[in-house]
């Protein structure tokens, strides 16, 4: 529940709340008299919103938070991102305003787009290079299930987000031109088609510039989205007059889906004719977000507040794009790790550009578990703001669950590396040991981040396993460790573990300790880092640690799996 925190809400010092009340202030501003903004922010500082909404009918009106999604491509994790983002600055709102102004999350797909570049990770490419340039809704499915590519595209958007359970409002840019919906703000740009040239002109080359127009009229003939220059205007008749590719003087009407508008002049005519409140991008997009601000306010209407995020980059820091399929899938994300890591490493730092590939996924998982064990232990203490400013009230839309896990994904991975698991049912054998009366059913997630850690372990770890054998002091210090733990008492927890396991390092002089850990990895697992290794020997057991030890010293770890 979102009600009873607006008073926290006003002190939460993360950037969700930090933009959920630049936009409580905007909508005040635009919506209320000088008299009303005074009486609503009083009423709502008083934590008394649903009064202020009673009073003040313009604040019953839904708040517009739009994303945007490119329909020449399959979905990726930006495009998740997306809408990810904005749902979390929704949630913010609506706990700053105790949930009583009405708000909306819309994701418009621009697949009137015409499709300028053929996807590199589809099938039937050439058929889609038969259909280049027409609308991404009338060119042909590669993979021949839906009515269209652009459909086809759609529908893999929509089911993901629905799998998710966000709450949006699915918008087709093909439906919103072809059904009159854009018609009155096409008719303004038609009649302001002066103002909206002064604005872009200035923003384009020299050759481009010669032959711009905000209209991209489509062929009655070919069906394709031309780049032709508007020859005539009539305003009156609400039409202009083009060159078709064969030479030909066209005239359309710029309603009914005749025409489409360039990119920048149709976001500005989006947010225009949908009244949208709230809308993030990338920083590569900052300077395209001023242009279409001020032909927004060209048209009559007002821009939304802004938020802009850095990009997700690839394993070579490349920007991820949907014609490349460079980067992760979702499915490949959700392959690996739980949704709610993904919205954690959706919510975390957007300010800063950040590696999105396979490897970010178990440190995401960890990070996402330790901020659900710090919630949950404050939760006692009451709602407060810092509550609020923990990610995972924002990745669970204020309501995360009671309980985490009682053990680490990477302490998992490791676990399954130990055991040569391939199986849940290996690993729930060490796991009920460690966790008294510990089951799949009393323990979900856990249960969910073995299957995640198993998937993970095959599919990156173990190929790239190499053990090593110990030097001369390793191998003094394995034999000191194994003697240390032989005389632990029956039952001995993880810290005592740890604690043996730090002495015997200090023992033989490692410095830092780091690089004694770093020996216990590479030598026993086969990789370079990994959990605290007392919980690792706490939960796969010393015995069976002890082998792993006299396995390693006797050279066979190297033979049988190096």
């Amino acid at each position: 529940m979102l009600q009873g925190l607006s008073h926290h809400a006003r002190q939460a010092k993360s950037w969700p709340f930090e933009q959920a009340r630049l936009l409580l202030a905007r909508t005040l501003r635009l919506r209320l008299s000088d008299a009303e903004r005074d009486l609503a922010a009083s009423l709502i500082g008083e934590g008394k919103a649903s009064e202020a909404v009673a009073t003040l009918p313009a604040l019953a009106k839904p708040v517009i938070f739009q994303c945007g999604f490119g329909a020449s491509g399959l979905p990726h994790m930006g495009t998740f991102g997306e809408a990810a983002r904005p749902t979390i600055v929704r949630n913010a709102f609506r706990a700053l305003t105790e949930d009583a102004i009405p708000t909306k999350l819309i994701v418009f797909s621009d697949d009137m787009d015409g499709l300028r570049k053929i996807p590199d990770n589809v099938p039937n490419r050439a058929m889609l290079e038969e259909d280049r340039d027409k609308p991404v809704t009338k060119v042909r499915d590669p993979f021949g299930e839906h009515e269209s590519f652009g459909h086809h595209n759609n529908a893999r958007l929509r089911a993901f987000l629905d799998a998710f359970g966000f709450d949006y409002e699915f918008l087709s840019s093909t439906d919103c031109y072809t059904s009159g919906r854009f018609d009155p703000v096409l008719l303004r740009v038609l009649e302001r088609f002066d103002a909206v040239q002064a604005i872009m002109l200035p923003t384009l080359g020299e050759e481009r510039r010669a032959t711009y127009s905000p209209f991209l009229p489509i062929s009655p003939t070919s069906g394709r989205v031309l780049q032709a220059p508007t020859l005539s205007r009539d305003v009156e008749k609400g039409t202009i007059t083009f060159a078709d590719e064969d030479g030909t003087r066209v005239e359309v009407p710029v309603t009914g889906g005749h025409v489409k508008l360039q990119w920048r002049p149709d976001w500005a005519a989006r947010w225009v004719a949908l009244e949208v409140d709230f809308e993030m991008s990338g920083k590569d997009l900052v300077d395209s977000v001023r242009v279409s601000n001020r032909i927004a306010k060209a048209l009559g209407g007002e821009p939304p507040e802004a938020f802009h995020y850095e990009l997700f980059m690839d394993e070579n820091n490349q920007k991820i794009s949907k014609s490349k399929g460079n980067g992760l899938t979702m499915d490949e994300w959700l392959r690996y790790g739980t949704p709610e890591s993904l919205s954690y490493y959706m919510y975390q730092s957007p300010k800063s550009a950040k590696r999105l590939y396979f490897d970010v996924i178990p440190k995401a998982t960890d990070e996402y578990l330790q901020q659900l064990d710090a919630y949950n232990r404050k939760l006692g203490e009451g709602a407060n703001a810092a509550l609020l400013d923990n990610p995972a009230w924002h990745v669970h839309g204020g309501q995360p669950p009671e309980r985490g896990s009682p053990v680490s994904f990477s302490l998992l991975l490791n676990l399954v590396s130990a055991a040569d698991a391939s199986t849940k049912q290996i690993l729930w054998g060490f796991l009920a040991r460690h966790i008294p009366g510990a089951t799949p059913a009393s323990e979900p997630l856990l249960d969910r981040l073995a299957g995640y850690a198993i998937n993970y372990y095959e599919d990156f770890v173990r190929p790239a396993k190499t053990f090593r054998s110990p030097d001369d002091r390793e191998r003094a210090a394995m034999l000191d460790l194994a003697a240390r733990l032989r005389a632990l008492p029956a039952g001995a927890d993880a810290e005592l573990i740890q604690a043996e396991v730090f002495e015997a390092g200090k023992a033989a002089g490692f410095e830092p300790l780091r690089a004694w850990f770093s020996a216990l990895y590479e030598v026993l697992l086969g990789q370079s880092q990994g959990p605290r290794f007392g919980s690792f020997v706490a939960i796969f057991g010393v015995e069976r640690t002890l082998e792993l030890i006299d396995l390693a010293l006797a050279g066979e770890l190297v033979s049988a799996r190096g």
